[in-house]
């Protein structure tokens, strides 16, 4: 049997629009005709919903929120027939902007299973993968690609068609100008690479084994003086080619933009290596 939907009587949805079972919508929010949700979506008070919005589901969406609007671009066209995605299990918190894309038929894409925190913003045309994070008041400007499982730290800006590899976490603050390859830990103004984000990848259950040649690959990329091509030739001649490899060897190679270099005075190749409790190199 069905579960109805719950709608405050003060809310104002569209008769267009295309409500899944057990949708419940907060007072005073507003959806628009184009708006599609799936199954168990809350959507919160005050929040709007407008243009091609595709919401799957079980989403959840905090008071305020403002999703599918126009895009923020000078050169975008009144009427242009484009939309927002969000993955099934999306949680979205109180006054988080998501922007729809600007060309014909293109969208602007959240996973699955993402966590966006309060004020942060996503701009047109950005794809996110599943299990991204994106922590209070960062903004993510148009046409970027953030990789799966990775994080945004707060108050962090990410410039136009930049992209962050997986499992990549950027620190509070930031200031990102460049490609961040996957598995990496960025800080800084502008970002710059600190090392491997260890933490996040046993909590994600990479073996040891796979962390260890990661970290080989970060100390011949950031800590050997090599040049970002040269590092890489040497990463397919002596580490093995797991999947973090190819996948690592693969973005930086791909990038248009250029990675995020080190840190200025970074120590020389072999320098500042240390361990964690558990034995594994900490660099």
């Amino acid at each position: 049997m069905a579960v109805p939907e719950i709608i405050d009587s003060t809310a104002i949805v569209d008769p267009r629009a295309r409500l899944g079972p057990g949708v419940r919508i907060g007072a005073f929010s507003i959806v628009g005709p184009e708006v599609m949700m799936g199954a168990d979506v809350e959507i919160g008070h005050h929040v709007v919903l407008e243009g091609r919005l595709d919401i799957g589901p079980r989403v959840k969406i905090g008071h305020g929120a403002v999703l599918g609007g126009p895009p923020q671009d000078l050169k975008f066209k009144a009427g242009t027939p484009s939309g927002v995605r969000i993955g099934a299990g999306t949680v979205i918190r109180e006054y988080v902007t998501i922007h729809r894309a600007t060309q014909p038929e293109g969208w602007t894409e959240i996973g699955a299973d993402c966590l966006l925190l309060a004020m942060s913003h996503v701009a047109h045309d950005c794809r996110l993968g599943d299990g991204v994070i994106v922590i209070n008041y960062a903004g993510i400007t148009g046409h970027c690609e953030i990789g799966e499982r990775a994080t945004i730290g707060g108050l962090t800006g990410v410039v136009p068609f930049t992209r962050v590899g997986a499992y990549a976490y950027i620190g509070g603050c930031g200031k990102v100008t460049a490609d961040v390859p996957p598995y990496m830990l960025a800080d800084g103004l502008p970002a710059t690479v600190r090392g491997v984000n260890i933490v996040g990848l046993r909590r994600a259950g990479m073996p040891a084994a796979d962390r260890r040649a990661l970290q080989d690959a970060y100390r011949l990329l950031y800590r050997s003086g090599l040049s970002p091509r040269g590092a890489l030739e040497r990463i397919r001649r002596e580490l093995p080619a797991s999947e973090p490899i190819v996948r690592l060897v693969d973005f930086i190679a791909s990038s248009r933009r250029g990675i995020c270099g080190p840190p200025r005075g970074e120590p020389a190749a072999g320098a500042g290596v240390a361990s964690d409790a558990e034995g594994e190199r900490v660099v």
